[in-house]
C-alpha cells in the first residue's frame, strides 16, 4: 500500500499567458484548476498508473472542500484532518511564448496541537511493513520543521519504507532519519550541502556520501531536461532526458516519485524503476498544470528513455 502525506496541500490555478509583462494588463489565453500539494500530485500520478494509493494531510475551507471532493471523484482513497482557516492556493503562469513558468504560493493554514496529533494517530494506524509512505512538500508556516524526520523513524520503525522529497531545512532535518529514497533536484542538492556542484562525477560521489552517512537506500537526482542520476547500493545509471513540447514543469518531479513509490510496492527492479521514473516525469511537462499524463503516453515515453550504468 502506497500512503501520500501532504501537510500542506493547494488548490492549483493554473494560467496561459501568452507574452506576459509586469506592470500591464496581462489576458489569460486559458485556466483550469487542479487539486495539488506534492503528496496528492503523487496519487493523482498513481492512480493513472493503475495503482492505489491513500492520501492524508490537512484540509481547510472551502477550498479543502473542494480538494476532497476532487479525489473522491477521481476514486483516491483519502483521509484528512479538517482544521480551521482555509487551505491555501497557489497561482501557476505559464507563458507559453517566453517559456517560462512562474508560481505564486500562498503559505497555507496555521495547524494546532489537537490537529497535529490527529495525523500523528492516522499515520501511525495506516503504516504497516508492506507500506510505501511518501512524505513530501513543503508544512504548514508553525509545523514543526522536524516533523518528517520524527515519521520517517516511526515509519522504518514498523518496517515500512519512507520516501522523502522536500527542501531546504525538512529536507536537512529528515534525512537524519535515514530514509528509503530521497530525491533531490540538483539545487535542493546545492543547497542542502551549501555548495556547487559542478559535474556529474561529483554528484555521483554527493550522492554516494549521503547514502553512506545516512543509510539511505537509494538516491534519485533530478537534472530537468539533462535528465536523471539514479543511485542504490548496487549500481548507479544516468537516464538522458527526453526532449518533448513542454507545456508546464509543474509537478514533473512529483511524477517521478510517484513512478518510483509504484515501482517499489510492486517489487519492480531497479533498472524497471528508472525507465518509469523518466517516461512519467517527461509525460508530466507535456501536459497543463499538474494534470498528470495518461497510462498511454506513459508507456510510449518508456519506450524512448536511454539511460547507462556509470
Amino acid at each position: 500500500m502506497i500512503i501520500t502525506v501532504t501537510l500542506n496541500p493547494a488548490v492549483d490555478k493554473t494560467v496561459e499567458i501568452n507574452d506576459l509583462h509586469i506592470n500591464r494588463v496581462n489576458r489569460v489565453a486559458s485556466a483550469r484548476v487542479d487539486a495539488g500539494g506534492k503528496g496528492i500530485n503523487v496519487s493523482k500520478v498513481i492512480l493513472n498508473l493503475e495503482g492505489k494509493s491513500k492520501a492524508i494531510g490537512f484540509l481547510g475551507g472551502k477550498a479543502g472542500t473542494f480538494i476532497k471532493g476532487y479525489l473522491d471523484e477521481m476514486g483516491i482513497a483519502n483521509e484528512f484532518v479538517f482544521v480551521k482557516g482555509e487551505t491555501r492556493t497557489n497561482l501557476k503562469i505559464v507563458d507559453p511564448m517566453q517559456h517560462t513558468n512562474t508560481d505564486i504560493n500562498e503559505i497555507g493554514p496555521d495547524i494546532t496541537l489537537e490537529d497535529s496529533k490527529k495525523i500523528d494517530n492516522i499515520i501511525s494506524e495506516s503504516v504497516n511493513e508492506k507500506t510505501v509512505i511518501v512524505f513530501s512538500g513543503s508544512v504548514p508556516p508553525n509545523v514543526d520543521l522536524a516533523t518528517y524526520q520524527k515519521w520517517i523513524q516511526r515509519a522504518k520503525e514498523k518496517g515500512a519504507k519512507a520516501i522523502l522529497d522536500a527542501d531546504g531545512e525538512l529536507l536537512q532535518l529528515g534525512i537524519e532519519a535515514g530514509p528509503y529514497l530521497i530525491k533531490p533536484n540538483i539545487h535542493e542538492l546545492e543547497r542542502l550541502l551549501a555548495r556547487k556542484i559542478n559535474s556529474m562525477e561529483d554528484t555521483v560521489e554527493c550522492a554516494k556520501d549521503l547514502m553512506g552517512k545516512y543509510g539511505i537506500e537509494i538516491v534519485v537526482v533530478s537534472m530537468g531536461e539533462k535528465g536523471a542520476l539514479f543511485l542504490n547500493k548496487q549500481v548507479t545509471i544516468f537516464a538522458e532526458g527526453i526532449k518533448v513540447d513542454v507545456k508546464s514543469t509543474v509537478g514533473a518531479g512529483d511524477s517521478m516519485v510517484a513512478a518510483l513509490a509504484y515501482a517499489i510496492d510492486k517489487g519492480s527492479s531497479f533498472e524497471d524503476a528508472v525507465t518509469l521514473a523518466v517516461a512519467a516525469g517527461t509525460a508530466n511537462v507535456m501536459t497543463c498544470g499538474t494534470e498528470p499524463s495518461s497510462l498511454e503516453v506513459i508507456r510510449e515515453l518508456e519506450k524512448k528513455v536511454q539511460w547507462k550504468y556509470l
